[in-house]
């Protein structure tokens, strides 16, 4: 099941023994394109603190997160749980050690170890480590690859001979908190269109630049109903 995440901010979010707030933003994983954690504003309960919640914390719940069939999404833990976690900074980058605090609180299995993606139940929870390299100054232990989709919601879209559109969304899906495709507002030069192109095609994102860079042309895009790389959702 797909949904635009644009759909999920605001969700409301409720712990085993009561209400813990609303979706506030994901972070993925721009090398793997797996979405890492959800960010939950607490609002008053936690004094405005944000925290975030793991894949693991939904369970076959994240079927109510992203079919929109619930209120308020219940999350498998207890307020005491979240509340006494370890303290994640919510900014960008996210401390490799806050998050083995975190992993290491719940007993969930850690996403960077071992080789593949996926791992249990269908969720994105391992990938290879993150390169070891300063970034803008960043600690080396910040994972400079998870990103905010809110951040990212608005960045250009560069095909290789011209800019095509805007991020205007991230189609995830709820088995595996995968992101398959980007939403793209094409704007005049496509007559307005919206159409989503595939994660596999992108090739790299600049932060500095706020662009993301694909692995496609523009007559690519024009030709979207005649092949897979990307297709239109409007007429």
């Amino acid at each position: 099941m797909l949904q635009n995440i644009q759909q999920l901010y605001g969700r409301k979010l409720g712990a085993t023994d009561g209400d813990i707030g609303h979706v506030k933003d994901f972070y993925f994983d721009d090398k793997t394109w797996a979405v890492r954690y959800l960010v939950a504003d607490t609002g008053t309960w936690l004094s405005g603190r944000e925290v975030l919640l793991s894949p693991h914390a939904f369970g076959p719940r994240a079927v109510e997160l992203f079919g929109g069939g619930a209120e308020a999404v219940q999350v498998n833990l207890t307020r005491q749980q979240i509340e006494a976690s370890p303290s994640i900074e919510s900014h960008r980058p996210v401390s490799r050690q806050h998050e083995e605090e975190y992993f290491r609180y719940y007993g969930w299995p850690t996403y960077w170890q071992d080789g593949g993606m996926l791992g249990l139940a269908g969720f994105p929870v391992v990938t290879p480590p993150p390169e070891n390299r300063p970034h803008h100054g960043h600690n080396q232990r910040d994972d400079l690859h998870l990103r905010s989709t809110k951040a990212v919601t608005g960045y250009h879209i560069h095909a290789t001979d011209g800019q095509i559109g805007s991020v205007s969304g991230f189609m995830v899906d709820g088995k595996n908190w995968a992101i398959s495709e980007l939403v793209v507002e094409t704007g005049h030069w496509y007559a307005g269109k919206t159409i989503l192109v595939l994660s596999r095609n992108i090739d790299r994102i600049s932060y500095d630049d706020s662009t993301v860079f694909v692995n496609l042309t523009m007559d690519d895009i024009r030709q979207t109903a005649k092949n897979d790389v990307a297709h239109s959702v409007t007429g």
